[in-house]
């Protein structure tokens, strides 16, 4: 599960970021099982002028798929970070391109959220407090989401625990 908790006393910090299950030495070897099949039926066609008629189609087949799988890796460079205390909360939301996002709320009143249907996808977790509704783990994969909901409940109960004066 790409989730990290860090526990410390009076700090509960989590860390998402998106799964990558191809890591690079697999796209290196893709590409070369690629390059490899594609130029197969190229074999017949050595020391005729058909080859050079063929060899760029060949070559951007290759290279697109090269792009596309370059792609997937970029758009997985989106990071998100939740540190819990006692007395805050703070979401900080790290995307590819453009600015980075930070949500801060008093830890007392942090209300975490599980859409199982109604959200943008299925069992949508969403932080809210200090009048802003806050999207967390969109990412993840749908079992992930329901884990992340529960673990994020049990440290926001933790952490408020340390509020409330003992009796």
């Amino acid at each position: 599960m790409p989730v990290r908790w860090s526990n410390a006393v009076n700090k509960r910090q989590v860390t998402l970021w998106p799964f990558r299950s191809l890591p690079r030495r697999g796209f290196a070897a893709i590409i070369l099982m690629a390059f490899t099949l594609i130029t197969v039926p190229l074999y017949g066609l050595l020391g005729t002028v058909f080859l050079w008629g063929m060899l760029p189609f060949v070559l951007a087949a290759v290279a697109g798929l090269w792009w596309a799988l370059e792609h997937t890796y970029k758009t997985a460079e989106t990071l998100e970070q939740l540190t819990i205390t006692p007395e805050e909360t703070v979401l900080v939301h790290q995307p590819r391109k453009g600015a980075v996002k930070e949500w801060r709320c008093n830890t007392y009143w942090v209300r975490s959220e599980l859409y199982r249907s109604e959200g943008p996808v299925a069992n949508y977790v969403t932080l809210s407090g200090n009048g802003r509704e806050v999207e967390i783990g969109r990412f993840l994969s749908e079992d992930e989401r329901k884990q992340l909901f529960n673990d994020l409940n049990f440290a926001l109960d933790e952490m408020k625990q340390g509020l409330e004066p003992d009796a």
